[in-house]
């Protein structure tokens, strides 16, 4: 009759050598893991930073194409400010760096139907968006806000005459109705890139 043999377990080096392989293959799991979840957290940031351009872009090019010829008037009918101002330094709160009259948005209901007094603004790291509910006598009515693109440092704008030469600065005070030919507006991203875009008018 045969005795039986001892049932031999592991032993407390085995334990201890499989406890560490273990652990290594668990902090690698992690690492891994933690990598392909921060890269999909960037694509993703990525992601929405270039909707938001590209919506940003579409909407001033939207009002730019309907910039109109209509100075705003005072409560006398007399005109104060030209059709479209692009200001190379904004003073006050309620300046912007460009301020022009767009057509009203025809299947839109209400003031939305008559032409609008809009600007644009660099303001804390974003570009604001001004518009009036009035078009004339600006000076007894407040803008209202829009914060429409953040993370922005620098916002540059140029401006193309009809004798193809760039304007830094759209001032025309002998011709109110003056409308340049295109704008120009390259932006600087607060993470460094920089973006150009090219509006042409109507």
């Amino acid at each position: 009759m045969k005795t039986p043999r001892p049932q031999r377990g592991f032993t407390l080096i085995e334990l201890l050598v499989a406890l560490v392989v273990l652990s290594v293959l668990a902090v690698a799991g992690y690492r891994s893991l933690d990598a392909v979840l921060q890269a999909r957290e960037r694509v993703a940031a990525e992601t929405r930073k270039w909707q938001h351009l590209a919506f940003f872009f579409a909407r001033v090019n939207q009002d730019v194409a309907q910039a109109v010829q209509r100075p705003v008037r005072d409560a006398e009918g007399v005109v104060v400010r030209a059709a479209w101002l692009g200001n190379a330094v904004v003073v006050g709160d309620n300046d912007a760096q460009l301020i022009f009259t767009r057509a009203g948005i025809p299947d839109q209901g209400g003031a939305l139907q008559a032409p609008q007094r809009i600007g644009y603004r660099l303001e804390q790291g974003a570009i604001v968006m001004l518009r009036w509910p009035a078009l004339d006598m600006l000076q007894k009515v407040q803008p209202v806000r829009y914060t429409v693109l953040e993370g922005v440092r620098d916002f540059q704008l140029r401006y193309l005459d009809r004798d193809n030469i760039w304007q830094q600065q759209w001032q025309y005070p002998t011709d109110l109705n003056k409308l340049p030919v295109a704008l120009e507006m390259t932006l600087t991203l607060t993470g460094g890139e920089v973006i150009t875009r090219l509006f042409a008018l109507q």
